[in-house]
């Protein structure tokens, strides 16, 4: 005999473990099944499109490494695109090497805190994140050698990019890429056949591709939808033309298909890597010469990149002073988050975390 329930809302966040930020999730439950979902942000909003339009372009650069801190550099990268647009400024070549490099460096570090805090969300506490942050500190200490910095860098310039690097940094990328297969190659050993992960991702949490279409998703999110769309295929920018690689797709859109892109995308950024050492020119300029304060002509642009987790773009309007009269910034992650309702309806609470942490979003992009 059915029991008869009173439908009843739960409040998770905005300060919960399994939140990845300070953002509030307020759903009504019929006992465990979710029946209703609505997200609710705004607890970290900063202001930062705002604050940029008082400030010249090129202080505006250390607040793109504050929007999603675990992808700095490529933070970086859409927002100095954004301005050579606007600018007309030419990147010499050896400067576009080094973005690349940097670029799907990021990536993997991103898509291994994904993962990595994914699998603690679905309960595999600690081991498999720890086993991915093993990989991701070597990436930071080559961020480290190349800026000075570990988490928000700073590095990319309007025409290119701040410094060179120094020695000990070419052999020390070359052992990373040497190495990571292999890593990788271990990571699904542990986990892409794994009973529990299999039975607790499988068929949960299903993104249709017309649905991921239609709110505008991108990046994993969206091709493990099966919808085989990467800007640096679909809209290629920097030198992305002159590499070979793969855009790996999901099949179904479930939480399994959004951990195997990232992993599969982690291998094709490794493929990417060796690439650009192999052509990387020896020697050649870093940097155009571009005034430190910037006057673009009047008009308005919008530039985007491939970001590891989708999308990301920003819309500039130039007055010719030397601060953006307009500053907005298309996040891939708030867009992604939009379908959390749709996807989350008819399962139960612990469903809700893992679909959650399927998405992979960071508040700081979300709520700037």
């Amino acid at each position: 005999m059915a029991i008869k329930t009173e439908p009843f809302i739960l409040n998770m966040g905005p300060q919960h473990p399994s939140t990845h930020g300070v953002f509030r999730m307020r759903v009504t439950l019929d006992g465990e099944v979710i029946v209703g979902l609505e997200p609710v942000i705004g607890y970290l909003h900063r202001g930062i499109e705002k604050l940029a339009e008082g400030r010249t372009y090129i202080q505006n650069m250390p607040f793109t490494d504050r929007l999603d801190y675990v992808t700095s550099m490529t933070n970086n990268l859409a927002y100095a695109m954004a301005v050579e647009k606007l600018a007309g400024i030419k990147v010499p070549e050896r400067a576009e090497y080094f973005r690349v490099v940097i670029a799907e460096m990021m990536r993997i570090s991103s898509h291994l805190m994904g993962v990595g805090f994914f699998l603690n969300d679905l309960g595999a506490m600690m081991t498999p994140v720890l086993y991915m942050w093993r990989e991701r500190e070597k990436i930071v200490d080559l961020f480290e050698m190349l800026c000075g910095q570990r988490l928000t860098y700073n590095y990319m310039r309007f025409g290119g990019v701040s410094q060179d690097v120094p020695e000990e940094f070419w052999p020390a990328l070359k052992r990373f890429v040497a190495e990571m297969p292999k890593f990788i190659d271990e990571y699904e050993q542990l986990l892409s056949l794994n009973e529990i992960l299999l039975a607790r991702t499988k068929g949960v949490g299903i993104l249709p591709s017309d649905m991921a279409v239609n709110i505008g998703a991108s990046g994993p999110v969206l091709r493990a939808s099966g919808v085989k769309w990467d800007l640096r295929r679909a809209d290629p920018y920097s030198i992305y033309d002159r590499f070979d690689f793969d855009v790996p797709v999901g099949s179904v859109g479930d939480c399994y298909d959004r951990y195997m892109v990232k992993i599969e995308e982690m291998r094709q950024s490794v493929r990417i890597l060796k690439q650009a050492i192999a052509q990387f020119p020896a020697k050649g300029e870093l940097c155009a010469d571009v005034p430190l304060l910037l006057r673009p002509p009047v008009g308005e642009v919008y530039g985007r990149i491939e970001a590891p987790k989708g999308e990301l773009g920003f819309y500039l309007v130039s007055d010719n002073s030397i601060a953006p009269y307009r500053f907005h910034v298309r996040t891939p992650e708030l867009i992604n988050l939009t379908a959390l309702r749709e996807m989350t309806i008819g399962w139960k609470v612990a469903d809700l975390i893992i679909i959650f942490g399927s998405i992979d979003i960071c508040m700081g992009e979300i709520d700037r």
